[in-house]
């Protein structure tokens, strides 16, 4: 749930004091030479018991010892700073939805990403005109989309364990930077652990078996923490096995103690009191707050007031020692001291960002550039019969712009606030030629529309779901239970409201429109997949793309008139209907979800995306086709562009045991590549694979273990296009 850091007096007091401290280095804590550990200890030995209470809050700041509040602010696709709880009001660099970023397939952009978001945040933190501290940014979200009705599956990186978390490690990279202890900013993953339903996550039970758990829900929140850095963590509003993730020892047992998660552990907001109201597993709220932080919380979502007062509640009914919040707020000082928050301004690589006279970076031609690539990047073509696309815009008379999503530009709950932005029809119309005649109808009047596209040579539909479900974003569409209320359009969703449908409400103005002009173009403008049969089917053309990009228009138009080549590649699976899917409440995937077990056939299947050009793949060899359970080898494919157009590939590597044993997926991805080819060129793609990655559970010995035996791996531009198989040897 949404929450802001209030700016308060009290914060401008520590800001203002703790460079006079820092000058007199008065504490051992202040030495940066001594161990962060030792830092840590003495910060706590320091503090006073109020302190620390006060200390179960966002506010990281210590005013009596100089140490400032750190800040926090949401940040999955672009830093939102939008005014909420008293603050000011800023905008930001603004990328597409993570759905969109997530199927660029390309890590190195998911790190630029970030790293503009933890730039964006120092500026903030540090600027004369700001000084609103952000440094705590609440991303990625390492939650799977195992199910596409689920509404916050536009904040995910998709239904693939290993391709959810590459991409979250790259973006927790991005934004930490390349130095291990000195950080541009921290990233905080969300939410720990298998949240992917919304209407009911207030008291429901996520429940699946140990297998499940390590390899496939815990693993991207692994590669987050073990290969990108992640110290920092949200606990979930659900239970796993019936046991709420806010006190579940998995957190302190694996997160903690096996992956290395020691810097903030937060709930989510008002999850504390959902102990007791919704999942009913504690009787009380003084009950609810001990455990909490016994459970090794050490930062505290409320809406109660006086969180001190509650805190020193359970300390006096003995539910709680100080022993008890010293081990929770460790992490929360660890933090603190990796962002350089103690240290004189000399020795911080990013003190100087924000000094007087830097322009403010949302401004600055590279931001700029990169929210366009990020768009262009995101764009998937599903379709495209007889090769409608691109259009020739030095020979296009006029075109016809219709549809709900034609000429908006929509934020979705964890957006920032538009520095600028354009809409699909204005970068459609900035594309043309002077002399063709854009129509443009919004698609209300249907038989408007249809006029439109008849007199028209080409009719493009702009359609999609509302990522607010029309909504402004307010804390009254919220319920007691974290839930949010229905949206009037069911095949819609968002935080605390999962979707009913996955059909498109709007594929009858789709079907008018194209009975009036079969030249016709759809953009689905999207957080979710859609199930739409029929457009795919008959329509020639089809592009998907996600909300919240500041560029979102012109990178529409990009694609459309050819000045971009699309290479997304979808995340998700697809499905034709919900009666290919299991009930939204059943976790174990094994049922028939994702492309690892899916029954039947998908309308598109994960990974899948096309191009204006074509690619030849040969040559497939895997370097050594037998190796240890601790060695690791590469599969290098030779990737030509047999079309008349510069294009991106994105090769895809699986791997499955042989022969597949019961439970085990039908394929997974272990490894991926995008690759730019100009028309002709032809290149080797190499993609490492080490052992480890093929590990799985072993309930035997309770532990992951790489299986020695053969494996078989498949190499191809989608989960269900394979091109070439190379075989593998894990030696016992």
């Amino acid at each position: 749930m949404k929450a802001s850091t209030e700016w308060t007096l009290i914060t401008a007091f520590t800001m203002a004091l703790a460079p006079m401290l820092h000058a007199q280095g008065s504490y051992p804590f202040q030495n940066p030479k001594s161990p962060l550990e030792d830092r840590v200890t003495n910060i706590l030995s320091l503090m006073t018991l109020q302190e620390k209470e006060a200390s179960f809050a966002t506010s990281t700041a210590v005013p009596r010892l100089g140490i400032p509040d750190a800040g926090s602010s949401e940040g999955l696709h672009g830093l939102v700073q939008g005014g909420g709880f008293g603050g000011q009001s800023v905008t930001t660099t603004t990328f597409p939805e993570v759905i969109g970023l997530a199927s660029s397939w390309d890590p190195e952009l998911i790190r630029k990403v970030a790293a503009v978001q933890a730039n964006e945040a120092r500026y903030i933190t540090q600027s004369p005109k700001y000084k609103h501290p952000a440094l705590v940014v609440w991303g990625p979200n390492a939650d799977l989309a195992r199910d596409p009705r689920w509404g916050r599956n536009n904040e995910s990186y998709g239904e693939d364990p290993f391709f959810a978390g590459t991409m979250s490690a790259a973006f927790v990279h991005g934004l930490q930077g390349d130095t291990p202890n000195q950080w541009a900013a921290a990233s905080l993953l969300k939410h720990f652990l298998s949240n992917s339903n919304e209407t009911t996550r207030g008291h429901s039970s996520s429940n699946y078996d140990n297998a499940l758990f390590w390899d496939y829900y815990a693993a991207p929140f692994r590669m987050a923490i073990e290969e990108g850095g992640a110290t920092s963590l949200m606990a979930s509003y659900n239970a796993w096995n019936h046991v709420p993730m806010t006190v579940n020892p998995a957190i302190r047992n694996v997160a903690v103690k096996q992956w290395g998660a020691d810097g903030i552990i937060s709930s989510d907001a008002t999850a504390v009191e959902q102990l007791v109201t919704g999942h009913k597993y504690v009787a009380d709220q003084q009950t609810a707050l001990a455990e909490t932080i016994k459970a090794g919380i050490s930062q505290i979502l409320t809406f109660v007031p006086d969180l001190p007062g509650r805190v020193q509640k359970a300390i006096d009914a003995k539910l709680l020692t100080e022993a008890d919040l010293d081990g929770a707020l460790r992490g929360k000082f660890r933090t603190v001291i990796r962002l350089g928050l103690l240290d004189s301004p000399n020795t911080n690589p990013y003190a100087k960002i924000g000094t007087a006279g830097e322009p403010e970076p949302w401004t600055t031609p590279e931001h700029k550039a990169l929210a366009l690539d990020a768009a262009r990047e995101s764009i998937v073509l599903l379709k495209n019969a007889g090769n409608l696309l691109p259009l020739d815009r030095d020979h296009l008379k006029s075109v016809a712009v219709i549809g709900q999503r034609a000429d908006d530009n929509l934020l979705d709950m964890y957006a920032g606030k538009y520095p600028y932005s354009v809409t699909p029809l204005e970068g459609i119309k900035s594309k043309v030629s002077p002399s063709t005649i854009v129509r443009y109808a919004d698609g209300k009047d249907m038989e408007a529309a249809a006029k439109a596209a008849q007199e028209s040579e080409i009719a493009v539909v702009v359609v999609g779901n509302h990522p607010v479900c029309g909504d402004n974003f307010s804390f009254q569409i919220f319920n007691t239970d974290t839930s949010t209320k229905p949206c009037a359009d069911v095949t819609e969703g968002r935080e605390g409201r999962d979707r009913e449908s996955i059909n498109l409400s709007q594929e009858g103005l789709i079907q008018k429109v194209y009975a009036a002009n079969p030249r016709t173009v759809v953009v689905l403008v999207s957080s979710f997949p859609y199930a739409i049969e029929w457009t795919q089917s008959n329509v020639p053309a089809i592009l998907h793309t996600a909300h919240a990009s500041q560029e979102e228009g012109n990178a529409v138009a990009d694609v459309l008139f050819g000045d971009y080549d699309p290479a997304g590649r979808l995340n998700q699976t697809w499905p034709k209907s919900l009666t290919q899917l299991p009930p939204m409440d059943d976790y174990d995937i094994r049922h028939g979800r994702t492309y690892m077990y899916f029954k039947g056939e998908p309308l598109y299947p994960f990974g899948y995306g096309l191009s204006y050009t074509t690619f030849r793949y040969s040559n497939i060899k895997v370097h050594a086709s037998s190796i240890s359970r601790t060695g690791e080898t590469a599969v290098s494919v030779d990737i030509e562009n047999t079309g008349r157009r510069t294009g991106d590939e994105v090769v895809q590597l699986y791997a499955r045991r042989v022969p597949v044993e019961p439970g085990d997926p039908k394929e997974q991805l272990k490894g991926f590549k995008r690759v730019t080819l100009a028309p002709g060129e032809k290149r080797t793609a190499i993609i490492p694979i080490k052992a480890s990655a093929l590990a799985s559970w072993n309930d035997t010995t309770q532990q992951l273990e790489v299986k020695s035996g053969g494996m078989e791996l498949l190499i191809g531009s989608s989960s269900s296009d394979i091109r070439g198989r190379q075989d593998l040897q894990i030696k016992p």
